[in-house]
């Protein structure tokens, strides 16, 4: 109807937030769900009142400065919005909204399976199943670590951070993490703070990464650190690609500096990177945090509660610029 504003949805959302568009929008949706490339995407954008992206599009300064005026709000389909210039839109206007809160417990979730996978190398045994190798078995066979009672260590004690705490606290873990700021002790919930990552890295039985991608943060996990971890640690990442070194992490999983590594993202997406998945000790999924239908619901939802409130002339609750 044109007296609704018409909204640019990027990739192919759930039934429920499609149906929840339709009902209160002019949506155009993308139901090939191929992802735009940079014109394609400003091309797209030239005729919306909104749109709403997920990680996948990136808005550059460039692309933001070719945003039409009408359109008045990035509403991201995500909590992290490193694809965005937040910088340009303050500059250009438009406002950004996230999705904070409604991934927490999914990716929590698979920050825990990522760590357990590592640990016990499931990658390795299911591999050996399928393959038909399995013909073999004694008290040394498939030898992994166990990780009830170890030290987990949380770089980003987040919203997906404290869940993840949450879940490890049920393995009989002690928590220890590195944030801006300490944390109230009623949220701490007696995690060990300390004040720097170098601090916080020889703590860590377990290594978990929650940080948002930044410059700062771009390589986070280099070689020196990765090495300030103890002898057969694991490294879990269920953040950003980019936090981590790949290199450094690929030397520290072959020289035995560290056990594993669970890993839900990469620095090469979609696509991962081919000398990881050389490696046994490596778990890998394809940035599937928050991939359940409960939260993709829940994450279009709220996107649209963000567009709700731009559009009734209130402050949306998630507004980052």
């Amino acid at each position: 109807m044109p007296d609704r504003p018409t909204v640019l949805v990027t990739r192919r959302l759930t039934d429920a937030v499609h149906a929840r568009l339709e009902r209160d929008y002019n949506p155009v949706f993308n139901l090939d769900d191929k992802v735009f490339d940079r014109d394609e995407l400003m091309a797209n954008c030239q005729s919306v009142d909104a749109v709403i992206p997920c990680h996948s599009e990136h808005f550059s300064a460039d692309v933001i400065a070719a945003l039409p005026e009408r359109l008045k709000v990035i509403a991201n389909h995500s909590v992290g919005v490193d694809h965005v210039d937040l910088a340009a839109a303050k500059k250009k206007g438009v406002i950004v909204t996230n999705t904070p809160d409604v991934l927490s417990d999914a990716t929590a979730e698979i920050a825990m399976l990522c760590m357990l996978s590592a640990a016990r190398r499931a990658s390795e045994g299911d591999r050996m199943v399928r393959e038909g190798r399995w013909d073999f078995w004694s008290p040394a066979f498939m030898v992994g670590v166990q990780t009830t009672g170890k030290r987990m260590g949380i770089i980003g004690m987040g919203r997906v951070g404290q869940v993840t705490a949450k879940r490890a606290r049920g393995f009989g873990m002690e928590i220890h993490y590195s944030n801006r700021r300490r944390l109230p002790p009623e949220t701490e919930q007696g995690a060990i703070f300390h004040e720097t990552v170098e601090d916080l890295l020889p703590h860590c039985d377990v290594l978990s990464l929650h940080c948002p991608s930044t410059p700062e943060t771009k390589g986070l996990m280099n070689a020196e650190r990765l090495a300030m971890l103890p002898k057969d640690a694991i490294l879990v990442n269920t953040a950003r690609g980019p936090l981590v070194d790949e290199d450094a992490l690929i030397d520290a999983l072959r020289n035995g500096g560290l056990f594993a590594a669970g890993l839900d993202v990469f620095c090469d997406e979609p696509g991962g990177n081919p000398e990881l998945s050389k490696l046994d000790n490596v778990f890998m999924l394809p940035h599937i945090g928050s991939a359940t239908k409960d939260t993709r619901d829940a994450m279009g939802f709220r996107a649209i509660d963000n567009l709700d409130a731009v559009f009734a002339g209130k402050e949306p609750g998630d507004r980052l610029a």
